[in-house]
């Protein structure tokens, strides 16, 4: 009897305790919900992490691109009558050509070509011009030549008719500088020209930028006008031009870090150089170059944000300052803020003006590197 009864209380369960299911349960389920808690929580800090990554790295780009770009400027000016010094038409066409290649090679911004003769070179640049002789305009052609060299070549047909002052620029070396730009070469700015081409109300001026398709600006500008514009990103193949916006031409230097050319500006005598400067505030730092100069192995150059350096011609500095009737000044280095000799033990009497342009550029290079990277 008592075995019996026994095995229906095991059956039962009694004399056990009882299991709680509902308990149990709400247990798993609480122990699941903070299982999902403690992932969800992992998948936000996994995603706050790429997003600081992602932050960061952006960060970076920015300091990368404000790094790219090249704030300061620097000028070169020389007098024209060092074409003089040629013998021939070729020479002098030959002459300016390596002072371009010179100005180019350094990421030279802007060249000045100032008459050391005392002649009004302001009035020599309008009109019709009949070539150049033995004497006379040399300013003009030196600054002609210039000029067409640092033009991009799909450009020269618009801006330089026949003349006789390029007539053997088409022998020189190129410049080949960035903006000189091929055919397919993909980049963010080009150099182009405002074609004459109807375009609806609303919309901009097309450019030929030297590419297979036109490129349509935001403006509606006026045909013959030399432009840079920035090709927008995407492009869409099937469109019969591509679109871009008009920037200033200094935009591909402050921003993009890219050398984009020189420009040329002609002055009436040397003292013009400088008061008839295209920069706001002038140049804040003015170099004159002589034989005369201390030694520029020693010289460290203050900041600056544009810089002048000025060459003699064959009589030097002090033939500029002779000839000009607004100094009252003999002594050329009371003009400028140094006053160096780049090629301090020269073997030759004379360093003529086109190798004092080499000589100088590759002497001050490293210290305006490293004077400007302190800024």
């Amino acid at each position: 009897m008592e075995d019996s009864t026994s095995k229906k209380k095991l059956l039962s369960g009694e004399g056990e305790e009882k299991i709680n299911w509902k308990k149990r349960k709400a247990e798993k389920k609480e122990q699941k919900q903070r299982w999902k808690e403690a992932k969800l929580i992992r998948q936000l800090e996994k995603q706050n992490q790429t997003k600081e990554e992602e932050l960061k790295q952006l960060q970076s780009q920015d300091k990368d691109e404000e790094a790219k770009g090249r704030l300061y400027t620097v000028s070169v000016a020389l007098p024209g009558s060092v074409l003089d010094n040629a013998q021939s038409p070729e020479l002098r066409t030959y002459l300016a050509g390596q002072i371009a290649r010179a100005c180019t090679v350094f990421c030279v911004d802007e060249v000045v070509v100032f008459d050391e003769q005392g002649d009004d070179t302001k009035g020599t640049v309008e009109g019709e011009f009949k070539g150049v002789g033995k004497k006379g305009q040399a300013c003009v052609q030196l600054a002609r030549i210039l000029q067409f060299l640092e033009c991009p070549q799909y450009l020269r047909k618009a801006f330089f008719p026949k003349h006789h002052d390029l007539q053997f620029a088409g022998l020189l070396n190129p410049l080949d500088s960035p903006h000189h730009m091929r055919i397919d070469e993909e980049a963010e700015f080009r150099e182009g020209v405002v074609v004459d081409r109807p375009c609806k109300a609303g919309k901009g001026s097309f450019v030929n930028c030297g590419m297979r398709k036109e490129v349509q600006i935001d403006k509606q500008l006026q045909p013959g006008l030399r432009v840079t514009v920035r090709l927008n990103k995407n492009q869409i193949s099937e469109s019969r031009v591509y679109k871009g916006v008009v920037v200033s031409p200094h935009v591909p230097r402050t921003e993009g870090g890219l050398y984009w050319g020189y420009s040329v500006r002609l002055a009436s005598c040397l003292s013009a150089v400088m008061t008839e400067c295209p920069f706001k505030d002038g140049y804040d730092l003015t170099i004159g170059t002589s034989e005369k100069g201390s030694n520029a192995d020693d010289a460290n150059l203050p900041p600056f944000r544009h810089m002048l350096v000025v060459f003699g011609g064959l009589q030097g500095l002090e033939a500029s300052v002779d000839a000009d009737p607004n100094l009252d000044v003999t002594d050329p280095s009371v003009l400028f803020d140094l006053y160096l000799n780049t090629c301090p033990g020269q073997g030759s009497r004379t360093i003529r003006t086109e190798e004092a342009i080499l000589i100088s550029l590759s002497s001050l290079r490293q210290k305006i590197k490293t004077d400007q990277a302190k800024l």
